[in-house]
Formats: structure tokens, C-alpha cells, sequence
């Protein structure tokens, strides 16, 4: 299954570009607990570009770690890249917080920042930040869900929602990098 889905995906469209473009409650006033326990304030995005991504170490698109860590060195003067390790997709995410990032350190290098995992899908227990990108009443546009794991949300300088990639999109696509120049 972690080689088929990456085909069944290629098959969709992948980009959802915003209709509007100014969300109504903001980004900037959430947080997330970061792998290590700390915490992570969105305010800190402010004025960059930021990737919010869900995650799993166990997916067919898991290699994508790869693209979006040389997307981060590539750009990670206007970009910052946002991890959301889940297992909601297939139980593709069964590691504790401490083996999501020693897997993600030694297999991919990963530098950008790593959230706890948790819940991406619209349930009583989904995350705060992705209660914002799913709901219009929010964000000011989008309902979109991810459909899989390596979902991405791009969010602009300024806090907006800008674009949802499915998963089939990769990190260093022009459809991305188009919209960081």
C-alpha cells in the first residue's frame, strides 16, 4: 500500500488556490506544542511564508521529508516549514513524539520545526491550527481537510491562507516555489 497511494494520488488535482484571500480570525494568535515540548507561538511567522504539512513516517509519500527539508534551506529566509506528525490516515504514524524525531533527524535531516503529533481531521479532538485552515469561518476561505498524509497549507506573511496542495504535490513544484517570489 505506502508504493500505491503515491500512484492513485498522481492521478488527482492537487491545488486549491484561495478565492479570498484575508482570513477572518488570526493565525498568529494560536500555538502548538513543538516535539521537544516546547512551545511554539505562531506570532513568530509573522512577516514569512509558512508550509504547514501534516506528516506520517510510515506513508508512501514519507520521502517527501527530503523536498521539504531542501525547501527549507532553499528559502528559510522568506519560509518557514510546520510538521504536524498525525496518525490519522491508515496508522501510518504509530511512533511516540521522541521516535517521530530521531527518525525524522537521522533518516531526512529535518531542521524545520516538528510539532507533537496529533489530529488533523475534522473531529472533536483535531488541533487548533487545523480547526483554523479547515474552516472558513476562520481562515476566510477553505474547508478543505487533508486527504492524506503530506497535505500542505500555505500561509502568507501576512497570516492568510493562500493555498492547499494534496498530497501528490511536491514541496519543490513550481506550483510552491511560484508563490514564494
Amino acid at each position: 500500500m505506502q508504493w500505491l497511494y503515491p500512484l492513485i494520488m498522481k492521478a488527482k488535482k492537487g491545488t486549491t488556490i484561495a478565492t479570498q484571500k484575508n482570513a477572518i480570525s488570526s493565525l498568529y494568535d494560536l500555538n502548538a506544542t513543538a516535539i521537544n515540548g516546547t512551545s511554539f507561538n505562531f506570532e513568530q511567522l509573522k512577516g514569512k511564508y509558512a508550509l504547514i504539512v501534516n506528516t506520517a513516517s510510515n506513508c508512501g509519500f514519507t520521502n517527501q521529508y527530503n523536498e521539504l527539508q531542501t525547501l527549507f534551506e532553499k528559502y528559510k529566509d522568506q519560509l518557514t516549514i510546520i510538521a504536524f506528525p498525525s496518525n490519522d490516515f491508515k496508522e501510518q504514524e504509530k511512533g511516540s513524539n521522541n521516535d517521530i524525531a530521531s527518525f525524522c533527524s537521522i533518516n531526512f535531516g529535518v531542521q524545520f520545526p516538528l510539532m507533537q503529533k496529533t489530529v488533523v481531521l475534522k473531529q472533536a479532538q483535531q488541533h487548533a491550527v487545523y480547526q483554523w485552515l479547515t474552516d472558513a469561518n476562520k481562515n476566510g476561505w477553505n474547508q478543505k481537510q487533508p486527504t492524506w498524509n503530506f497535505c500542505k497549507y500555505l500561509i502568507d506573511p501576512n497570516g492568510n491562507l493562500l493555498s492547499f496542495f494534496d498530497a501528490n504535490v511536491n514541496p519543490l513544484s513550481n506550483q510552491i516555489t511560484d508563490m514564494l517570489k
